[in-house]
């Protein structure tokens, strides 16, 4: 399957910058120890793939998927096969006591990468999920760049998202958040991050559950007023490392906006991907109507698909990689575009929000409003779209 092909694109955008810099970027990693931390998802096995084909000393990877971290090792070996450095694998949960166990036996790292995230909107329907979000994107960023800090690395990189810029739910916002608390631990580490645009066939997202849908024999169901720029997993690694390696300190590095990267609809997408697989996409005017009619349609090499206007809690209408106040250097590289950044921060708002989020969990108990209350103080923008529907009640 040809993911640019899917995406309207004929080339990869990042493809001149890496050329331009290979021969500096080789020259890093085989000389550095890196730790990538959630590296068995999409976005981290696109990035570990980066570093260990260019040779390093050290690659310690971490994850909480055992299947995931397995399926890496695989991939890797198949694609790359070995290197001289020492390649390892972990999994072990961020949060626990055996990763701080793992942390206090070695943690020497010249870079450390950060691509632990909870990334869909629909962890926000429950406040239990809602606190794992915040645990993960925010507390689990603080407490192992905390740890990079102690041991000395020179570079701690951590993904953000292009929905971290004017949030408008609470997966964005956790981000945003999570920015701030990067800001205030940027006088003792150098950091930077990066905000990029959806990941084309990620674990969970939209498109990933097209191909379970059609192993399944199973309608395709997509937004038709949603539109959305992507990168293919491989232009995210690439995205991750330029930023983890030339990034100074503080930037958030972004795809610059071209004739290559355009939005473009989740239907129009769903149509060209069945295109590809030989079907033809029949538009159904209902859920039961899809689920009924699929064994019929799918012999006559159609498939079923419900296109339809999104209306979920925190669907954002447009994406953005930076806010109109944000500084800007368009010119460093030929594609990726540069946020700079002073160390911007407020600590009383810092403490207060550790401080009230340790409250709640000791007590064990907590309304999402909040929670959303609480988001609100930290970010007074914070344009927040409740609409009491969400995704789990859709097909």
């Amino acid at each position: 399957m040809n993911i640019l092909k899917l995406i309207g694109r004929e080339e990869e955008i990042f493809e001149k910058d890496i050329l331009t810099h290979e021969a500096e970027l080789k020259k890093i990693v085989e000389s550095s120890s890196f730790l990538v931390i959630g590296g068995a998802g999409s976005i981290g096995q696109a990035v570990t793939k980066e570093i260990f084909k260019r040779n390093p000393a050290k690659l310690h990877v971490v994850d909480i998927s055992e299947n995931n971290m397995v399926e890496l090792v695989r991939d890797i070996r198949s694609s790359f096969g070995y290197i001289d450095g020492d390649f390892q694998t972990f999994a072990l949960d961020i949060g626990s006591i055996e990763y701080d166990a793992f942390i206090k036996s070695d943690g020497q790292y010249d870079y450390v990468l950060n691509l632990s995230a909870l990334k869909h909107v629909r962890s926000e329907k429950d406040p239990f999920t809602l606190m794992r979000m915040i645990d993960v994107n925010v507390f689990n960023t603080e407490k192992t760049l905390e740890q990079s800090i102690e041991n000395g690395a020179k570079k701690y990189f951590c993904v953000s998202t292009d929905k971290a810029a004017n949030p408008v739910n609470m997966m964005g916002a956790s981000k945003r958040i999570m920015e701030m608390y990067l800001m205030r631990k940027s006088e003792k580490i150098k950091i930077s991050t990066a905000r990029f645009a959806n990941v084309a066939f990620s674990d969970g997202s939209l498109l990933h559950g097209f191909n379970q849908r059609i192993i399944k024999k199973q309608p395709i169901v997509a937004p038709n007023d949603i539109k959305r720029y992507f990168v293919t997993p491989k232009e995210s690694g690439e995205l991750c490392l330029m930023s983890c390696i030339f990034g100074e300190n503080r930037d958030v590095f972004f795809p610059k906006l071209s004739e290559n990267l355009h939005l473009i609809t989740f239907a129009d997408i769903a149509v060209k991907y069945l295109a590809e697989l030989g079907y033809e996409a029949y538009p159904c005017g209902s859920e039961e109507e899809a689920r009924t009619m699929s064994e019929e349609l799918i012999k006559e090499k159609k498939w079923p698909c419900l296109f339809t206007s999104s209306d979920t809690t925190g669907e954002k209408d447009f994406e953005e990689f930076f806010t109109e106040n944000e500084i800007l250097d368009m010119q460093r590289f030929e594609n990726l575009g540069v946020i700079k950044n002073d160390a911007i921060f407020e600590q009383d708002k810092l403490v207060n929000f550790s401080e009230r989020v340790k409250e709640m969990k000791c007590n064990k108990e907590w309304k999402k409003e909040e929670i959303v209350d609480l988001f609100h103080s930290m970010i007074p923008n914070f344009g927040h779209k409740e609409t009491g529907k969400y995704l789990d009640s859709k097909m």
